[in-house]
């Protein structure tokens, strides 16, 4: 008898959490691999609903990210940043504790909290930092887990 386990965030999507991670890239795709990145945004609007006034868009399924139940993408850019981001169901220490597991290595030092945030950025490559962000509360369960890019100015 075979026994199939899953996770309630759904089932791990390895393109979101590889952009997420900087280990893929929608700018480099642009620059090099079009019909990548052609196939990116078809994913994009075949997995997620968005309300087209807004910068993300919703799962239309059950989905997850190392584990992690995905409630928001981002696919370009969060505020001034241009990059790939994804809202996760997750406190900011599990996140943060996650993400240094699947890159292998540690954030480091992490900004002291401000304007009631907390966050960690982690220099992959350039144009390419990864980064956590919550809300500066124990009681908060949802944190952003990004690819930057570059800021816009």
């Amino acid at each position: 008898m075979c026994v199939v386990a899953a996770h309630a965030g759904g089932a791990d999507n390895s393109l979101l959490e590889r952009l997420a991670l900087c280990q893929d890239s929608w700018l480099d795709w642009k620059e090099h691999d079009p019909a990548r990145l052609k196939n990116y945004a078809n994913a994009i609007k075949a997995g997620f609903t968005g309300s087209g006034h807004e910068a993300w868009v919703t799962p239309r399924s059950s989905q997850s990210v190392a584990g992690l139940r995905v409630i928001q993408v981002y696919p370009e850019s969060v505020g001034m940043g241009v990059g790939f981001s994804v809202l996760v169901e997750a406190s900011f220490a599990r996140v943060k504790k996650i993400v240094e597991q699947r890159l292998g290595r540690s954030f480091g030092k992490c900004e002291p909290p401000s304007d009631n945030m907390r966050t960690c950025d982690m220099p992959i490559a350039d144009k390419k930092t990864v980064g956590v962000m919550s809300e500066d509360s124990d009681k908060a369960t949802r944190t952003l887990i990004s690819c930057y890019y570059f800021y816009a100015k």
